[in-house]
């Protein structure tokens, strides 16, 4: 609600009650709150928690596998030429979990996910959830080959599925195997019965891993988020971040596997019984067809609204969104302008921006989450001044794996719910607005965002150094697709820094 007037009693009065009905049944902690006045208090409560939603699966694959049941001929996904059924995608990865199965494959597991964008790519994903493990997606096209070693010796990967022309790509050893998805021999349909009493019967629940995401870190070393069956449910099956997708929807896939918006993309639309539209090389072409698309500004900013005649809703993240952009979407369509770090699963708070929306913000916290703007000493801040996100609720991820001193750093008991949950420290600068939304001020950090992609400017400096190619380096962001990097002495070989960054680093860095 908006105050237009401070001394409109009338306003003053609604604002009041909105706050007092916000609390109700609220658990904050009111001691963590002393610092604050009587009314940041009130708005501390109201601002800070999303409202409360019951979650109707354990996990994100039972949502699919009922769409299958529901709708087994409606078309789950499309690429190129190819279609492929509900009900076939179902069977499909079914038979793949039981062939993952036989091989020891089961809850508590991680499999790799090292392939591109395809429709073996949804039934390997959904296969591996079937058997209760979690996947962990790269694009090995694009992935140095460092990478993927640190990925599956950090994950503990011991089989990865990929596509039989990447095979060569993947750098395997003794203890690990590569299963080519498209050379597998599915049965027929007709067949299913000889097998499908085999299918594991998923243990996966809430606390169980989904999927295994690698962001990148200081010392040019990914770190793996541990992303939880609960905290996918919990964004995906609720609004806003359902997106109001439904049967007969079209929904686009355009991004990197590897990114969590992409699993927004494609869990997003499979639990809601949608069609997937995975990209060509020309992402504009799928963008056209959809009623849904989720996409990073500046990647929504090469598609023609224009040309956008069925859609519907245009949810952004991963980069801060020029209101030009906003306006432009928000008169043709549902826009939801959204923020969260993979830590806290895709977005944890979210706009419905408005062509007539006083601000374009990242919104209020999405349900069942919570967001806290604290000082450096972690004490709440009054109301309008700038402070560091720290975020709560059911969207917090388990922690990175293998990594348990960063973990202690970066999550924390939540003082504020006193229930023994955790927060999370993003590192976004951010501020609360007379209406209960967030501005942001940017970040405290040397973290960019590239192509939408989170880039650690000391990572690159990092290797440089590390590699004995020059005695300093320091890397700046030059604008949103280009980072540049200075190093001294100045007869330092830039052919053999860049390198070095190629063989060591995404190629977005």
């Amino acid at each position: 609600m908006r105050m237009e007037s401070h001394n409109n009693p009338v306003t003053s009065l609604s604002l009041n009650q909105s706050l007092e009905d916000a609390v109700q049944n609220r658990r904050f902690n009111r001691q963590a709150l002393a610092g604050l006045s009587p009314a940041d208090q009130k708005k501390f409560e109201a601002f800070g928690r999303g409202p409360e939603r019951q979650i109707s699966h354990h996990a994100i694959h039972q949502a699919f596998e009922l769409q299958a049941l529901k709708q087994e001929k409606a078309i789950a996904a499309q690429h190129k030429q190819e279609n492929i059924s509900y009900g076939e995608l179902n069977r499909k990865a079914s038979w793949l979990a039981v062939q993952l199965a036989t091989m020891g494959i089961g809850q508590g597991n991680n499999v790799g996910l090292f392939l591109e964008r395809s429709i073996h790519m949804l039934v390997g994903l959904v296969g591996i959830l079937k058997t209760g493990a979690a996947y962990v997606p790269q694009d090995v096209r694009i992935t140095p080959e460092s990478t993927l070693i640190d990925v599956m010796d950090s994950a503990d990967i011991h089989i990865v599925l990929t596509l039989s022309h990447l095979v060569e790509k993947i750098p395997v050893r003794d203890h690990q195997r590569v299963l080519a998805i498209d050379s597998l021999d599915f049965p027929k349909s007709e067949d299913q019965q000889s097998w499908s009493m085999t299918v594991p019967r998923s243990a996966a629940s809430h606390g169980d891993n989904c999927f295994i995401l690698f962001t990148s870190g200081t010392t040019g070393k990914p770190n793996g988020v541990r992303v939880t069956h609960g905290n996918v449910c919990n964004i995906l099956l609720t609004a806003p971040g359902n997106l109001g997708i439904k049967p007969g929807y079209k929904v686009s896939q355009l991004l990197n596997i590897a990114s969590d918006m992409a699993a927004w993309e494609i869990l997003g639309c499979l639990a809601h019984g949608g069609t997937l539209v995975i990209r060509e090389n020309d992402f504009t072409e799928a963008a056209k067809q959809c009623d849904v698309i989720i996409a990073t500004p500046s990647i929504l900013a090469k598609v023609d609204a224009d040309q956008c005649q069925r859609i519907k809703s245009v949810a952004v993240a991963g980069e801060p969104c020029p209101r030009s952009l906003a306006e432009n979407w928000a008169g043709r369509c549902r826009f939801i302008n959204s923020c969260g770090p993979t830590e806290t699963t895709i977005i944890n708070t979210a706009q419905h921006f408005r062509p007539h929306s006083m601000a374009l913000t990242i919104g209020k916290p999405t349900p069942n989450n919570t967001v806290y703007v604290l000082d450096e000493h972690m004490q709440p801040c009054a109301m309008g001044e700038v402070g560091e996100i720290w975020a709560g609720g059911k969207g917090v991820s388990a922690g990175y794996i293998n990594n348990a001193r960063l973990t202690r750093e970066r999550y924390q008991p939540d003082p504020f719910m006193a229930d023994g949950s955790l927060m999370f420290r993003t590192r976004d600068l951010a501020r609360w607005n007379e209406e209960g939304e967030l501005e942001h001020f940017g970040r405290t950090d040397d973290q960019v965002k590239v192509k939408g992609f989170r880039v650690e400017l000391d990572a690159i400096s990092n290797v440089i150094e590390s590699a004995g190619l020059c005695q300093q380096a320091v890397t700046m962001k030059l604008n949103d697709k280009e980072l540049v990097t200075f190093v001294r002495p100045a007869n330092s070989s830039i052919e053999k820094c860049l390198k070095a960054i190629e063989d060591r680093l995404p190629y977005y860095s």
